[in-house]
């Protein structure tokens, strides 16, 4: 479900870039750490794109107490099933482009087209956005999403403890969490009919 809310995003932003600048689709995903490819078929990072890369995870733990059941008012029972599990990712964009004016150029792009549009729900995103590249599986897929784009600012020491991580050479990027992606899988445990009615039966105890 992560690649798939991932590649959505993708899809919009790519969209945004071509109908307003005329460039070609350049976000793509990838990992820095892989270091970057040569040639068309070599693996790695591409470069002259911004790259999402996954880089934290964190669970929402406001929405961790949710309770275990839903009641189903058309077939009068209740399904019990473990509440999913919110989380909030940190995704790192950075601008792979060997020219240093064009990464700064398209980050740039980048950072304002999320300032404009940060929310995604199944409602204000392109239908093809949905499907391209979306995974096979339908157990893969979000079927309904509200994903939050939000900047996040990291300090210095953050900064250089991600990027020693990652391989040691910064690039121009952004740090954003993406939240919340709820992962679920499409199981009930048990079904259980509801209690309907409450009945007494009162008598008196023979002497």
């Amino acid at each position: 479900m992560l690649l798939h809310a991932l590649t959505i995003i993708i899809n919009e932003l790519n969209s945004h870039l071509v109908d307003n600048y005329g460039t070609i689709a350049q976000a793509k995903l990838g990992n820095l750490a892989e270091g970057f490819s040569t040639g068309s078929g070599g693996s790695g990072a591409p470069r002259d794109a911004i790259l999402f890369s996954m880089v934290n995870i964190k669970e929402e733990k406001t929405l961790k107490n949710l309770p275990n059941y839903v009641c189903n008012d058309t077939t009068l029972k209740a399904i019990y099933e473990n509440p999913p599990v919110f989380l909030n990712f940190q995704i790192l964009l950075t601008a792979t482009h060997t020219n240093y004016t064009n990464a700064l150029l398209l980050l740039s792009r980048t950072i304002q087209y999320f300032q404009h549009k940060n929310t995604f729900t199944e409602d204000n995103v392109a239908p093809g956005s949905i499907t391209t590249n979306a995974p096979q599986n339908p157990l893969d897929q979000l079927e309904t999403f509200r994903l939050i784009l939000d900047l996040y600012s990291p300090n210095m020491e953050e900064v250089n403890h991600l990027w020693g991580t990652l391989g040691g050479k910064q690039y121009p990027f952004v740090l954003y969490t993406l939240r919340m992606l709820d992962l679920k899988f499409k199981a009930a445990q048990s079904e259980t009919p509801l209690i309907q009615a409450v009945g007494s039966d009162i008598h008196h105890k023979d002497p």
